[in-house]
């Protein structure tokens, strides 16, 4: 009977124990990985900020908001609290239309576009 213990005894043991013991196995990432990470996402972050206040103070944007009622002043203080994937998207669109504007595309398809791009800002930030 005592040996019945014991070996009872034991195998709760590390029953009980071997969960705790697999546990402290983690993987754990380095903290240069992690410091790495953190400031290339602020980096793209403001690339992303950069590009949208390079699309707002073209003087195109500025003329097809005043002419659609848009206030260009209220976009550029909602790109400060645009985040995430909504920063990215509007970026993305801010990009698409500095490349245009650069490139000489057509006057109603850029106008259209800014207009699109003024109003998703604004929509954003209305809805947050």
């Amino acid at each position: 009977m005592q040996v019945f213990r014991r070996l009872l005894a034991t195998t709760l043991a590390v029953t009980l124990c071997a969960p705790a013991a697999f546990a402290q196995q983690t993987h754990t990432v380095n903290t240069s990985a992690l410091d790495q990470a953190v400031q290339q996402r602020v980096s793209q972050d403001q690339s992303d900020r950069e590009a949208l206040r390079t699309f707002l103070q073209s003087p195109a944007v500025k003329s097809v908001a005043a002419k659609a009622g848009l206030s260009v002043e209220r976009a550029e203080s909602a790109v400060a609290t645009l985040q995430g994937s909504q920063l990215r998207q509007a970026a993305n669109q801010a990009r698409a239309v500095n490349a245009d504007l650069a490139g000489g595309a057509t006057v109603v398809i850029t106008t259209t576009t800014i207009i699109i791009v003024l109003l998703v800002i604004l929509l954003i930030v209305a809805l947050t």
